[in-house]
């Protein structure tokens, strides 16, 4: 009998943590097997065909040479941990998806940097974070994420105030929303490297949202 894919979702080591279980569900809904990663639940680096990197607290300035001084609100040791996990996945080609902070850290692991507050930039889109989807990303004609979705648009929600800067070595930029804040980075090279700024765990009653774990869990192939 085939094994089940096996996929690691990092994030927040807090007991209740809504977006551990909206992205543990969608999995299982996908056919696949996940396993919470934080610094309260550990794993091994070779138990998994696919890795996320979910959203939460903001990115230390440190990572990514950034303002020390500036008013953010990160988790040092969950740093540390998810930039080894994304380390070891980029070194095994393990197909990586981030999910808001998650995208944001792949783009600083390959050498990127980030706005540290977006807030005071916007001029198109309002800074009130919420879930529901009330804010608009356009797609590149070629993106990977266009295609999975099958949308040139796309009604996405926003909890974030950090966003990318520079971009990482190997990425490219897919999708920006109206006051062009990148919101989506994927791989130049054709591996399964996919980072989306919104929460697409809230979304699941979307189909074009739910498509983007589908296409995920179906890019780890056949589990070994």
């Amino acid at each position: 009998m085939d094994q089940p894919i096996r996929i690691g979702v990092t994030g927040n080591a807090r007991r209740w943590s809504p977006s551990w279980w909206a992205i543990q569900c969608v999995l299982r809904l996908c056919g696949a097997r996940p396993q919470r990663i934080s610094t309260l639940h550990s794993a091994e680096y070779g138990d998994f065909d696919g890795l996320v990197i979910s959203g939460g607290d903001d990115i230390s300035p440190e990572h990514y040479g950034g303002d020390m001084e500036a008013p953010v609100k990160s988790d040092p040791a969950r740093d540390d941990l998810e930039i080894r996990w994304i380390r070891h996945a980029l070194d095994r080609g393990i197909p990586l998806l981030g999910i808001c902070r998650g995208a944001q850290l792949i783009n600083v692991v390959l050498g990127g940097s980030l706005h540290t507050d977006i807030r005071p930039m916007r001029k198109l889109t309002y800074n009130r974070p919420g879930l529901l989807p009330t804010k608009q990303v356009r797609l590149d004609t070629d993106s990977l994420v266009g295609k999975v979705t099958g949308r040139e648009r796309l009604r996405v929600n926003s909890l974030h105030h950090q966003a990318i800067d520079r971009l990482g070595d190997g990425l490219r930029i897919t999708g920006r929303d109206l006051d062009g804040f990148v919101q989506v980075i994927e791989s130049k090279h054709g591996s399964s490297i996919v980072g989306v700024q919104w929460h697409p765990e809230y979304l699941l009653y979307l189909p074009a949202q739910f498509a983007l774990f589908h296409w995920f869990v179906k890019a780890t192939g056949t589990p070994t």
